[in-house]
């Protein structure tokens, strides 16, 4: 198996809606937040972390495939769900597996699917967003939210949640590894998932409201094809 070219498509995540991806801080300080945000820290500005970018594009993309119920336990699809299908669906699995990777169980059909093709990076915030602190604007919000007594109408178990506010935007790079004998769009697959996150949410309470996010490539033809995307077509 052969490296033959890294492709590397590069762009802004914008905040349509505010931002929660947790720190998971459990230190309880007295007038603080019950759910903080992650956090550079050296600077304290937020970010992305390409985990979470990753884990929600691949999220997205196998339940559009139509084959997490093969996978079992709500697991992400590995390896050993290739033995059960065939045809299509195989070469849905098979181009999923490439793109975000298998474990590294030494078996024969690890060696035909070979590294993970996708390279996620942690997302900093574009030097735009980082002027509006120079105003003394904060990069933060504080949401609260409640519980509501359905009984007597009332509501209750108040909780303050840490946001990332709207309208800031993040600095995104994802590298894609072309092997040899690749033979799947894989690009295409992977802006198929950005595109599937556009209608969904981003980090925690999407249901609520939160992580509603756009993106913006810096490649105009990157840019045209990913606008045109009809995922569900």
């Amino acid at each position: 198996m052969k490296l033959v070219a890294i492709n590397t498509i590069n762009g802004r995540v914008k905040l349509v809606s505010g931002l929660h991806i947790g720190a998971g801080d459990t230190e309880l300080r007295i007038g603080g937040t019950d759910n903080p945000v992650i956090k550079h820290p050296h600077t304290n500005e937020p970010y992305i972390p390409g985990s979470s970018l990753k884990g929600k594009v691949r999220s997205l993309l196998e339940l559009q495939s139509g084959l997490l119920a093969k996978a079992g336990n709500g697991k992400p699809l590995d390896v050993g769900v290739l033995k059960h299908l065939e045809g299509g669906e195989h070469e849905k699995a098979m181009a999923l597996l490439k793109l975000f990777g298998v474990s590294g169980a030494d078996d024969q059909e690890t060696a035909q699917i070979g590294p993970s093709r996708a390279s996620f990076a942690d997302c900093p915030l574009d030097d735009e967003s980082r002027e509006i602190a120079k105003g003394g604007i904060s990069y933060f919000e504080i949401k609260p939210e409640n519980a509501i007594d359905r009984i007597r109408g009332v509501a209750k178990d108040p909780r303050f949640t840490e946001r990332v506010a709207a309208g800031l935007a993040f600095r995104f790079s994802i590298s894609i590894k072309q092997m040899e004998n690749d033979r799947e769009d894989l690009q295409s697959l992977l802006l198929t998932g950005l595109k599937l996150l556009e209608h969904d949410a981003l980090g925690g309470s999407g249901s609520r409201g939160y992580g509603r996010v756009v993106f913006e490539f810096d490649d105009p033809a990157t840019q045209e094809a990913f606008t045109n995307l009809q995922p569900f077509a």
